[in-house]
């Protein structure tokens, strides 16, 4: 029961009792029983009845009762019992009242207990949720922990595996650095030996009278006796030697460098049989360099008209697959003293870069040519007091060294360069005196100097087609540029007053390199030199310079008759079995092609690389048109461009250190 039906009960039994009450009137009358004693009457009377009813008050003195008439007694008792009655109903109403007021007070107490109840419950119910709410934000967080820690806890596994790998393959590397080192670490340098020892072989369908280097220049034709003789010689003096150290001093990186081999003779060298042939410097140098790619490099080292592999760095040159240390006919090179300095500018993002290289190096002239006058010097043989060799070659009195630019442009699949040559040559000679008939009658004792100079252009181009396939092409061309190729031809001539006169000289190379397999490259080359014919008329009608047109050769073609018998020295290595004949005309080109294989056996960075290598070459060398008979002039002359053909085949083994 709500509270409202309570309260609105009680009401209703309030407005009945208050209506019972109108509807009663009571009169009290005290009436007198005995002495000390009153009786009081209560008369209570209902609108249109009268009822009435004694009550003692008190108990003073016993008064006698009057009587009273029956029938008024009779009245009275029918409206005390009545008003008794109504008392009795009032005081079970009231009863009820006060039962329904107890009830509903103590249901009310109930419901506010009830209520407080619901509500502490609710309270707790929501501390629960909270709680839960709590509890479950709890159990994910530590559920989130506990993944996270197991995920750490993999990870960890995991890193400590990594970390029982590493540091396992860390102690065996460092076992394998310890029991073989790559470098050797000497104070605050690193040691890197560079070596290979080999066993190498030449054979030549016409002698040249050489170890495995050939001298492309001097292939005979058929008037000479070589040329009717092979050779086939051993050879394991291109094995060698070297090192590279390398420091880092901070802002710079420092580097030495030296390489040798045995290519170089003595005075008391021979194939007798100790072969003592001496050990040579190939290259030397040291360089600094500093991360923004500013370097220098000095000593001697590749020319800088050397193809590079790389930017213009030294060790990155490129060279002809071939056993043959004069490498190919129109290969650009040259290994002498030099300071070269490069500045590099790199674009890492883009895998390119740009560098710009000069270079200072040692001049050496060639002379070549006939005719020419005996008035004027440029150089001399050496002087053993000054280590220059007395026995062998001419030294040049340079007025300057030869000074080189080049610009090298690098991408992730090619490498182009070009660049440019200053050469200077000089001589001292004595003028020519001249009569009045403008003939050179003596020379004038002023000693005059005079100054030509000379140089050209050279370039590269490589690119990597793809990794099985290398295209390459280089040349150089100019005047006076003849010694920077292979075959050696000459940089100058003299004109009639003695004076010299640069010679106009191209070369090239073309290259195909190919990998089919890791051990395995297959290759080919061609290369061609050409030396321009220049001559000059003096005065008196001679023929002065490169390639005069009245030279004799006759003896080019074929040996003259064989010895008188029973006349002569004796057989021997002078001329014999035939008279060589005259073959006088310089060379105009020299041309070869070259195939083969270089096949490793092994190739490996802990035990090195073992190697089997053979080429093949065609040559022909081309003389300037001469006097193949009769006299220059007559009608009986004739002409002719005498042409000489080798076949060379070099074989070699090789075992690269690691």
């Amino acid at each position: 029961m709500t509270k409202q039906m309570r309260m609105a009960m009680a009401s209703m039994l309030l407005l009945s009792a208050i209506n019972m009450q109108a509807q009663l009137t009571t009169t009290t009358k005290t009436i007198k029983v005995a002495p000390g004693e009153t009786k009081t009457t209560v008369i209570t009377k209902e609108k249109g009845a009268t009822s009435g009813g004694t009550h003692t008050v008190g108990k003073k003195k016993r008064t006698p009762r009057k009587s009273v008439p029956a029938k008024k007694e009779a009245a009275e008792s029918t409206i005390s019992r009545e008003l008794r009655e109504m008392r009795e109903k009032q005081a079970a109403q009231q009863a009820q009242i006060d039962s329904l007021t107890q009830s509903s007070a103590a249901k009310d107490a109930a419901l506010a207990r009830a209520q407080q109840a619901a509500a502490t419950a609710e309270a707790q119910a929501q501390a629960a949720t909270a709680q839960q709410t709590t509890m479950q934000t709890t159990i994910q967080t530590n559920t989130e922990q506990v993944t996270a820690l197991k995920s750490n806890l993999s990870d960890m596994q995991t890193i400590n595996a990594g970390l029982a790998s590493t540091i396992s393959a860390n102690k065996t590397e460092l076992q394998e650095k310890i029991d073989s080192p790559t470098t050797i670490h000497y104070k605050g340098v690193t040691i890197t030996p560079v070596a290979f020892f080999a066993l190498e072989g030449v054979w030549r369908q016409r002698s040249v009278n050489s170890d495995i280097n050939t001298p492309f220049n001097t292939i005979p034709f058929m008037g000479s006796n070589e040329a009717h003789l092979s050779e086939f010689n051993f050879s394991g003096r291109q094995s060698r030697l070297g090192g590279l150290i390398e420091g880092n001093a901070g802002p710079y990186k420092l580097s030495g460098y030296f390489e040798t081999d045995f290519l170089s003779s003595g005075t008391t060298s021979n194939n007798n049989q100790s072969n003592s042939y001496t050990l040579r410097q190939r290259q030397i140098w040291g360089k600094a360099e500093t991360s923004r790619g500013f370097a220098v490099t000095g000593g001697q080292m590749w020319s800088l008209v050397t193809e590079n592999g790389k930017s213009t760095d030294v060790r990155t040159e490129k060279l002809p697959n071939t056993v043959d240390p004069q490498y190919m006919v129109g290969y650009s090179w040259a290994r002498q003293p030099a300071i070269r300095i490069q500045q590099k500018f790199a674009s890492p993002m883009m895998g390119n870069s740009l560098t710009l290289a000069m270079s200072v190096e040692q001049a050496q002239t060639q002379f070549v040519g006939t005719g020419y006058p005996n008035n004027f010097i440029f150089g001399g043989t050496g002087v053993s007091g000054g280590l220059y060799n007395a026995f062998n070659g001419t030294y040049t009195n340079n007025v300057a060294p030869d000074v080189l630019v080049k610009m090298a442009f690098d991408t992730k699949i090619s490498h182009v360069e070009f660049g440019g040559i200053a050469r200077f040559f000089r001589d001292e000679y004595y003028p020519l005196v001249l009569n009045a008939a403008g003939v050179t009658t003596s020379y004038s004792p002023n000693l005059q100097k005079n100054t030509k100079l000379g140089g050209g252009a050279f370039g590269a181009a490589r690119v990597t087609l793809n990794k099985f396939v290398d295209v390459a092409i280089q040349g150089m061309g100019g005047d006076g540029v003849g010694r920077y190729g292979s075959a050696q031809l000459g940089d100058v001539t003299a004109h009639p007053d003695g004076t010299l006169e640069p010679l106009r000289n191209y070369h090239g190379e073309f290259s195909l390199e190919t990998h089919p397999t890791k051990k395995l490259d297959l290759y080919a080359y061609y290369g061609a030199e050409y030396e321009q014919r220049t001559y000059y008329t003096s005065n008196s009608g001679t023929f002065v310079g490169y390639g005069a047109p009245n030279l004799n050769d006759t003896g080019c073609a074929a040996l003259t008759t064989a010895p008188v018998l029973g006349t002569g020295t004796g057989g021997g290595t002078t001329g014999v079995p035939g008279t060589v004949g005259s073959c006088a005309s310089p060379t105009r080109a020299i041309q070869q092609g070259m195939v083969g294989f270089t096949y490793r056996v092994v190739n490996s960075p802990k035990y090195g690389r073992l190697q089997y290598q053979a080429t093949y070459s065609y040559l022909t060398r081309s003389l300037w048109t001469g006097l193949a008979s009769g006299t220059l002039g007559s009608p009986s002359a004739v002409f002719g461009g005498p042409k000489a053909v080798d076949n060379m085949v070099h074989v070699g083994m090789r075992y690269y250190i690691p």
